[in-house]
C-alpha cells in the first residue's frame, strides 16, 4: 500500500499543480501550501548539502522542475487572490506589511536584492558551472569505459562490478547534462518573478484605481504591498532553491557531507586560524571601529585554533607516508615485479582518433563485439579466448588498428571514422580510399558512410568498421589458436570434462599422460583447423592409445581419427568434398621414404620429386580456387603427419586429410592427381 502511494504520490502532485493554474483556491489553502513550499525548499537545500557526492542526489533536476513548477503556480493562485478580493492570505499579508514595514519602497528595493542576488550572482555561476561540468563528462566517458573494459578483460573486477561502474558513468553523464538543463528552469524562474512582479504592480494599482475608485495611497496600500509580499514570499524558496543548485553543481565526491568536509577543511591548519584571529584583533586599533564585535570574533578564532590538534593529521600524514614508501620497497620484490612483467595474450589497440569504436555514446559496438567473438570461438574451436586488452595508443597512425599476441604484434589495419568498407568489384564510381579486406585480401574501398546505399545499389558488401576489426581479429585468433591454448586453459578445460566423465580424465592424466603431453596434442589439432569442442572422445582415443605409445604424431592421428566425420566436415560444401591424390606407385615411394626423426617421421624425396611435388600440389591448389572450389589433400593414415609437414611450409591453406577421414563425405570428387613429377593429372 505505501509503495503504490509512493509510486502515484508526486504524478497527483503534479496533476493537481497544473490544476491550480485554473482553479482559484482559498487564502488559508494557499497559505498552507506557501509554507509547504518555503519548507520543500529549505529541505531540498538541506538534501543538497548532506549528500557526499551529487549522484546521491541524482534527482535533484526532477525535483528542480516540480518545484520551480509548484511555485509558479502559487504565484498565478495569489495574483488572483490579490486581484479579485485585495485579500491574498496571511503570509503573504504579513510579507506586504509587517516585514517590509508597510513600505513599497523598501519592499522593491529588497525584493530587487533578492533578486540580484539570485539572477546575476548565483543563477549564472552555477548555469556556467553546470554547462562545463555536463562538457567535461560527456568527453570523459570514452576514457572511463575504456578503463572499465580493460579492468574486466584483464580480471582485475568482474562482470557485475563492471557493469555496475558502467552505469555509474551513464548515470554521471546523464545528471550532469540534465543539471545543465536545469539550471535554465532557475534562471528563466528568476525572470518569471520579474515579470509577473511588474504585472502584479500595475494591474493591482488598475484594479484600485479604475474598479473600485480607489486613492492612489489606499491603491498601494492595498494592492501594491501585496504585490510585493508576493514577490518575496516566491523569491526566498526560488533563493533556496538557487543556492542548492549551486552547491550540487559545484560538490565534488567527498568521504562526508559538505558541511563536514567544509569545517574539516577549514579547521584542519591552527596557523590560518592564528592569523585570522590577530587581523581581527588589530582591527580594535582603529579609531571608531566597535570593539566588541572584532574582539568576540578575534578571540573566538584563537580558541578555535588551539583546539586544533595538527599533530593527528601529521601523524596521518607521516603514516601516509610509510605506506608509500612500504608500497615502493614492496613494488621491488620479485613477486610483484614477476606480475608487472606479465604479458597479455591478446591485445587490441587503437588510434586515438577511432576510440569512438568503443563508445556506446558514439555508437561503438567494438567490446560488445569482441565479447561475441569470445563465445563464437569457444562455439567452433572449444578454446576459451583469454580476455582481450583493448587500449588505445597514441604511437600508432590516424585510423590504424593492431592486433598484439603476447606483446608482439601479429596484424594491423584501418578503420577510417566516417567511413564504411564497401567490398566488390565495382567500386570505381564511388569516392573513397582503396584498399584490400584485411582477412581475405578482396578488392575493397573505404567510403563515407553516407554513401553506404550507394555502395549497396552497386552491388558491393558493405562492412562497418566494428565489424572489420572483429572479423580482422577472428582470423587472428583462429590462426593462433594453439598458441593461446596455454597450460591453466588445458586444466580448465579437463576439469570441466571431469565433472560430466570423472572416469576418463582419471584414467587419461596424470597416470598415462601428463597435462604438458595432452597440451601438445591438442595445440596440433588446433594447428590443423580442428575443435577441440568433443573432449570426451578425443581423452577416451588418447587414453587407448597411450597404452601402445605416447608418440605426439601417433596421439594426434588417434585423435582424429576418434572425431571421425567432424575432422572432414568443413570442408564438405552441398556433400561433396573435393580432393587431390598422389598417384599410387608414388604414395608407395613415399611410404618406403618414410624415415623418424626427432621433429617426428619425414619423407626422403629426391630433390626433382619434391620439387615436382610442391609445384603440383600448388598448381591445383591455384585451379581449384579459381573455380571457387576448397580442396584438401588426401593419402594414406601413416603418411599424413608426415605430408603435412612437408607441403605447410610452401601450401600453408591445403588440408591433409587421411583416407579413413573422408567416411562423413556423402561425394568424393578428385580435383587432381599428383605423382611427383612434371605431369599433373587434373581430376572430373
Amino acid at each position: 500500500m505505501l509503495q503504490n502511494a509512493s509510486k502515484l504520490g508526486v504524478p497527483i502532485g503534479i496533476v493537481l499543480i497544473v490544476v491550480m493554474l485554473v482553479v482559484p483556491l482559498p487564502s488559508p489553502v494557499l497559505d498552507m501550501l506557501i509554507a509547504l513550499n518555503i519548507t520543500g525548499a529549505l529541505l531540498v537545500l538541506l538534501t543538497a548539502m548532506f549528500v557526499n557526492r551529487p549522484l546521491d542526489f541524482s534527482a535533484f533536476p526532477a525535483v528542480l522542475l516540480v518545484m520551480t513548477l509548484f511555485r509558479l503556480t502559487l504565484n498565478v493562485s495569489a495574483t488572483r487572490l490579490v486581484l479579485i478580493d485585495g485579500y491574498a492570505g496571511k503570509v503573504i499579508d504579513t510579507f506586504g506589511h509587517f516585514v517590509v514595514g508597510g513600505s513599497l519602497i523598501v519592499g522593491l528595493i529588497i525584493f530587487a536584492i533578492l533578486l540580484i542576488i539570485q539572477f546575476v550572482v548565483i543563477t549564472k555561476g552555477a548555469e556556467r558551472v553546470a554547462e562545463v561540468g555536463a562538457r567535461f563528462t560527456l568527453d570523459a566517458m570514452p576514457g572511463k569505459q575504456m578503463a572499465i573494459d580493460a579492468d574486466l578483460n584483464s580480471g582485475l573486477i568482474d562482470e557485475d562490478t563492471a557493469r555496475r561502474r558502467r552505469q555509474e558513468v551513464h548515470a554521471e553523464a546523464d545528471f550532469y547534462g540534465a543539471m545543465d538543463g536545469a539550471s535554465k528552469f532557475v534562471k528563466g524562474d528568476a525572470i518569471a518573478a520579474i515579470i509577473i512582479t511588474v504585472v502584479n504592480l500595475i494591474g493591482g494599482m488598475g484594479v484600485g484605481l479604475l474598479q473600485h475608485g480607489m486613492s492612489p495611497g489606499e491603491a498601494v496600500t492595498t494592492y501594491s504591498l501585496l504585490s510585493v509580499g508576493d514577490g518575496l514570499v516566491s523569491q526566498i524558496p526560488a533563493l533556496l532553491l538557487s543556492v542548492a543548485t549551486g552547491l550540487v553543481v559545484t560538490r565534488s565526491a567527498g568521504e562526508s557531507d559538505m558541511g563536514s568536509d567544509i569545517l574539516k577543511q577549514l579547521g584542519a591548519r591552527r596557523m590560518p586560524l592564528q592569523i585570522a584571529g590577530f587581523g581581527a584583533l588589530a582591527l580594535c586599533l582603529i579609531p571608531g571601529l566597535p570593539k566588541i564585535p572584532f574582539l568576540a570574533a578575534g578571540g573566538a578564532m584563537l580558541l578555535f585554533s588551539l583546539r586544533v590538534n595538527e599533530n593527528a593529521e601529521d601523524e596521518q600524514q607521516a603514516a601516509e607516508a610509510e605506506q608509500q614508501a612500504a608500497e615502493q620497497v614492496q613494488s621491488d620484490h620479485p613477486e610483484r615485479l614477476a606480475a608487472e612483467i606479465q604479458v597479455d595474450p591478446l591485445g587490441l589497440e587503437l588510434a586515438a582518433d577511432i576510440i569512438d569504436l568503443v563508445d556506446p555514446a558514439h555508437g561503438g559496438d567494438l567490446l560488445q563485439r569482441v565479447r561475441a567473438l569470445r563465445r563464437k570461438v569457444a562455439s567452433d574451436l572449444g578454446v576459451v579466448v583469454p580476455p582481450v586488452r583493448t587500449r588505445d595508443n597514441l604511437e600508432l597512425p590516424p585510423h590504424t588498428y593492431a592486433i598484439k599476441l603476447f606483446d608482439v604484434e601479429v596484424a594491423r589495419g584501418e578503420a577510417p571514422p566516417g567511413s564504411v568498407l564497401a567490398i566488390g568489384e565495382f567500386l570505381g564510381s564511388l569516392p573513397g580510399t582503396p584498399t584490400q579486406e584485411p582477412v581475405f585480401g578482396l578488392e575493397a574501398k573505404w567510403v563515407p558512410s553516407t554513401l553506404r546505399a550507394q555502395a549497396e545499389l552497386s552491388g558491393a558488401t558493405v562492412v562497418e568498421r566494428s565489424a572489420v576489426i572483429t572479423t580482422h581479429l577472428s582470423a587472428v585468433v583462429t590462426q593462433y589458436a594453439s598458441r593461446l591454448l596455454g597450460r591453466e586453459d588445458v586444466r580448465m578445460l579437463t576439469d570441466v570434462v571431469k565433472r560430466t566423465h570423472p572416469n576418463v580424465v582419471d584414467e587419461l592424466t596424470p597416470s598415462q599422460l601428463s597435462l604438458g603431453e595432452v597440451q601438445r596434442v591438442l595445440q596440433s589439432l588446433l594447428d590443423e583447423g580442428i575443435g577441440i569442442r568433443d573432449l570426451v572422445r578425443i581423452y577416451e582415443a588418447l587414453s587407448l592409445r597411450a597404452q601402445s605409445s605416447k608418440d605426439l604424431d601417433a596421439l594426434v592421428e588417434a585423435a582424429r581419427t576418434a572425431l571421425g566425420p567432424a575432422v572432414v566436415a568443413p570442408h564438405v560444401v552441398d556433400g561433396t568434398v573435393h580432393v587431390i591424390t598422389f598417384d599410387p606407385q608414388f604414395e608407395q615411394r613415399m611410404l618406403e621414404g618414410l624415415r623418424a626423426t626427432d621433429q617426428g617421421p619425414m619423407i626422403v624425396l629426391d630433390p626433382m620429386s619434391a620439387h615436382y611435388l610442391i609445384g603440383g600440389l600448388a598448381s591445383l591448389v591455384v585451379e581449384a580456387e579459381n573455380a571457387n572450389l576448397t580442396p584438401v589433400l588426401v593419402c594414406a593414415p601413416q603418411l599424413r603427419a608426415a605430408v603435412r609437414r612437408m607441403v605447410r611450409p610452401a601450401v600453408e591453406r591445403l588440408p591433409v586429410l587421411a583416407y579413413p577421414e573422408l567416411t562423413g563425405a556423402a561425394q568424393i570428387r578428385s580435383v587432381g592427381v599428383v605423382d611427383g613429377t612434371a605431369q599433373v593429372g587434373a581430376g572430373a
